[in-house]
Parts: C-alpha cells; structure tokens; sequence
C-alpha cells in the first residue's frame, strides 16, 4: 500500500504504459453501442441494459485484480522485492494524486503569468481536460474557482475514494489471503467510476443505460466522501473548531444535488478558507451551484495550491491511520 502511494506521488501515470482505465473504456463503449443498438429507445431495455454493463465491466475488473494478486502472492515468496515493487505500481494506477497535481498546477502557472490573451485561452484550454463545465467564457477568476473546486472534488473521486477500497482490500487479506485483495477492491471502485464517467449523464438514452454506473459510484463513494469530512480538519488549522467546521461544511454541502462533491467541495473550502459554487454552464445549460463557505475570500492561486496540500496532508494522515488499524488488527 505505502509503495503503490510513493510510486503514485513520484511517477504518476507514466504514458508508455497502458492504463487499466483504458482497457474499461474500451468495454464500455463497444457495449454502449451494442446496447444502444439492441434497446433503440426503449426505456428498459437501455436500464436492463446499463445494468449489464455495469455489472460485467465491474465483475471483469475485481476478477481480473484477483488474479494479478494470486500472481503477486505466488511470485512474493521467491522475489518479494521486485514483486511488490511492479504489485505496487499497478496498483498505483488506481492513484491521480501526481496527474491531478500536476494538472492544476500547470494551470496555475499560466495564470500566475501576466494575463494576455493567449494565457487565458491557453488556461481554458488546459482546464477543459479535467473539468465538465464549459470553459469558453470563463475569466481567470472562474478558472481559479473551478480548479479549487475540481481539486477538492477530484482528490475524493481520484485519492481517496480509491485508497478507502484499497484499505478495505488489505483489511480482507488480513483475514484471509483468497479474498479479494487492495487491487480488486480498487479496480472495481474504478470501473464503477469510470462507468459513471462515460455513461452517467442525465441525458438522452444515457440517462437510463448509464443509471445504475452512476448510482453504484455514488455508494461506493459515499462513505470515503464523509470520512474525509471528519479527518481533513486535523490536517489544517481551521479558524473555528474542528466540530464547527465538520458541522458548516456537512450543512453547506449536503444541500448539492451530489450526495458527495458537495460534502467534499465543502469541507476542503472551509480547511483552504476559499469560497466555492456559483453559475456553472455545461454544454450551454446554465446550472446554479449552492454558495459554500460564503464568507470567505473568492479562490486565489494560493488557495488553490492550499488545497493541494491539503489532500496531500490527508493522504499520509490517512496512511498513518491506516497503519495503526493493521497493527491493532494483528494484536
């Protein structure tokens, strides 16, 4: 686990190798067309068929992370080095703390530079990769506030959700060794999550063929999202109590019509002290986001940057933890 998180922080998602997430896509979209094909319009046909989908994708992956992880386990007793250093960087693929990282602060680095033209639209360009708003009008100060709140946002979906499942994983092979194990867990976590970012849009067909995607990562994210909630503050100095800021946050987020990046936009704005939500546009639709953490300052470059520390802080806090937890398991 700590070798998949260094491996993650160090080197990221190197491009030459392949990328589990890519072979998932390339499964869900063949059966995207196959079910829009078989179902044309109709309504159930495209949920039964979102249903299998979801399932298949989410089955294949577990199965096939179970048995990378029988491999690793045979393979551990006669070069455990080598073993969990390669175990460890295919599990780190489940990991974006490096490409999210990076990602923003390429984006920062453009705004901090003097605001031409050529910046900005070099900065909307840069940030439609890793947003779903439109970008088109956006000036610098709405870029600033959508990378605070894609870097909240995306350090739940992207590092913590992922690591939760992980654990869950660890915690299973402490009990037994044929149970599904960190990588299963994770892949599983991200095919649910990659389902739900291809298909899990309430438009069109792919609001029924992409329901249950969108659903099953709603769950499976719902409980890392409010952990997270609880343990942010001891990584931070907030001006108020740690309840204080648990409780304004839980209040300000769970109004979202997410059950989760609300939860987690709210708890890393009231830590960065930085204001989120407004008027969004997605493919030209206006959407109007609940206000959180109102009174404090609109999103700067530092407040950005702030939260990227944050989630860093978080994840070798929750490291630590998690630590703790298998020794008082092992007593």
């Amino acid at each position: 686990m700590l070798v998949a998180v260094i491996l993650d922080l160090l080197i990221g998602d190197p491009r030459s190798l392949p990328h589990p997430v890519q072979f998932m896509g390339v499964v869900i979209s063949f059966s995207k067309v196959l079910t829009e094909k078989i179902a044309k319009e109709n309504k159930s046909k495209l949920y039964i068929g979102g249903l299998i989908i979801t399932f298949t994708v989410v089955s294949l992956s577990g199965i096939s992370g179970w048995i990378i992880e029988r491999l690793f386990l045979f393979y551990e007793i006669k070069n455990p080095i080598l073993c969990t250093l390669i175990f460890g960087l295919i599990i780190s693929s489940s990991l974006a703390s490096r490409s999210l990282n990076k990602s923003i602060v390429e984006i920062l680095d453009i705004i901090s530079k003097e605001n031409t033209i050529n910046n900005l639209s070099n900065s909307r360009q840069k940030l439609s990769l890793i947003v779903g708003r439109d970008v088109e009008n956006l000036d610098s100060n709405e870029i600033l506030r959508a990378l605070a709140e894609t870097a909240s946002e995306n350090s739940v979906d992207g590092i913590f959700a992922p690591l939760f499942w992980m654990f869950l994983g660890t915690i299973f092979w402490e009990f037994n060794k044929s149970m599904p194990g960190p990588l299963a867990m994770a892949w599983i976590f991200k095919a649910s999550s990659t389902i739900d970012s291809m298909l899990g849009y309430k438009e069109g067909k792919l609001k029924w063929l992409g329901f249950t995607g969108a659903k099953l990562d709603d769950l499976m994210v719902w409980i890392p999202s409010r952990i997270v909630l609880i343990t942010l503050p001891f990584c931070c100095k907030p001006k108020q109590s740690i309840f204080k800021t648990i409780k304004d946050s839980w209040k300000d987020g769970i109004v979202d019509t997410s059950p989760n990046s609300g939860i987690s936009e709210a708890i890393f704005a009231y830590c960065a002290e930085v204001k989120m939500g407004g008027v969004n546009y997605y493919k030209g639709k206006k959407r109007i986001k609940p206000i959180i953490a109102e009174t404090y300052p609109m999103a700067s470059i530092n407040s950005v940057r702030k939260i990227l520390g944050l989630s860093l802080r978080l994840e070798l806090f929750w490291l630590l933890a998690f630590y703790l937890i298998i020794k008082l398991i092992n007593l």
